[in-house]
């Protein structure tokens, strides 16, 4: 999934029971919706949303976006049947939550049975063996969950993540060394909108490639920050002109703007202008 160019800015979930809630994801902006069946159900009604995720996934009318299914943990009872009931019927991928290690990523990408995993890493453990779970092959991607992470820290972040930012950074790492996509936690304060595009922006500013999102109202605002804005093209496709003139003049050494110009440089560019031209 990571070598396919197509944006995954925004990743919304939402509780696979609320069918006036997935009527109107069909709506919005996002590039991903995740079908919640673990925190946001009840135990008392997870088997009646396993069915109606099913139902909304064969129905479809989800367009472009992606469309995930978040199953309870492995460790839990109602994992197979989630796992399960995902098989053949129209999911791009599953989350899986409180992936802890290689064992436990082999056991969801076997249980997927052929679809695309999306690893949680939302305790200490997580976060340390990142690395190895990331590259099990069939982890498509992985997710911060730093609600989970700061509570089992006992930390106390403030509005710049500070306690987390090493775990931020430790998951973006694993997930790019092993080719995979990764995505930034949660933002829960639904009515700070400063709050959530500053986060969202520290987000970018540490590689991932989108947030997974809580509510409509921050869909719109997430994908503003994660689209190259016209200042970024106009730099890239300048960037890249540069190179270009610079190769067919023989120059040993090309510069742009004072700055020397390596290929590294020009291959983010053409990712930059690749990108916007998908978003449109």
């Amino acid at each position: 999934m990571s070598a396919n160019p197509r944006p995954r800015r925004s990743v919304l979930y939402l509780p696979a029971n609320r069918d006036s809630a997935i009527a109107r994801a069909r709506t919005l902006a996002s590039d991903c919706v995740i079908l919640d069946l673990e925190d946001a159900v009840q135990p008392d009604a997870k088997p009646a949303a396993r069915a109606a995720a099913v139902a909304a996934a064969q129905a479809g009318g989800w367009g472009r976006r992606e469309l995930l299914l978040r199953v309870n943990g492995m460790t839990t009872a109602h994992a197979m049947a989630d796992f399960g009931a995902a098989t053949g019927a129209g999911f791009d991928a599953i989350v899986v939550p409180k992936v802890e290690s290689v064992a436990e990523a082999q056991a969801a990408v076997a249980a997927a049975a052929g679809l695309p995993v999306w690893a949680m890493i939302e305790t200490p453990r997580g976060v340390l063996a990142a690395a190895d779970i990331a590259a099990v092959s069939g982890i498509a991607a992985l997710v911060a969950g730093m609600a989970d992470l700061a509570k089992d820290l006992r930390a106390r972040p403030d509005a710049a993540r500070t306690p987390l930012l090493y775990a931020l950074s430790a998951i973006v790492l694993a997930a790019r060394a092993a080719g995979a996509l990764v995505f930034d936690g949660v933002f829960t304060a639904i009515g700070d909108e400063d709050g959530f595009a500053a986060e969202a922006r520290q987000a970018l500013m540490l590689g991932f490639d989108g947030k997974t999102l809580i509510h409509p109202s921050q869909v719109d605002p997430c994908n503003r920050v994660f689209s190259p804005s016209a200042a970024e093209i106009a730099e890239a496709e300048a960037l890249i002109a540069a190179y270009d003139a610079g190769l067919a003049s023989g120059a040993g050494v090309t510069t742009y703007k004072g700055r020397m110009v390596e290929i590294i440089h020009v291959v983010e560019a053409r990712r930059v202008l690749a990108m916007a031209g998908v978003i449109g």
